[in-house]
């Protein structure tokens, strides 16, 4: 069974999570052209290696990040998202 730790609800099995994609930080929504936002939205890097990503849990709705290796898929970390966890 894969687990996957949650900040707030602690090691679940991975059957508990959604995968919500990967993490960019949203651009000024008063400075950003049409192009840019569609960038945001729909493109993404599909790197391979470390990655971070958006992560819920289902139950309780709970959103979060997670550091994961795509080559391994093994995840490093699971952190809240603070302006602090994007720079």
């Amino acid at each position: 069974m894969k687990l996957l730790t949650c900040p707030l609800n602690g090691p679940r099995n991975i059957s508990e999570f959604t995968y919500g994609g990967e993490f960019h930080l949203m651009p000024d929504q008063n400075k950003t052209d049409a192009r840019q936002w569609a960038e945001y939205v729909f493109f993404h890097d599909n790197a391979a290696g470390l990655v971070t990503e958006w992560w819920c849990h289902t139950a309780s709705t709970f959103w979060f990040l997670a550091e994961r290796n795509t080559i391994t898929d093994q995840v490093i970390r699971c952190l809240l998202y603070t302006s602090d966890a994007a720079d």
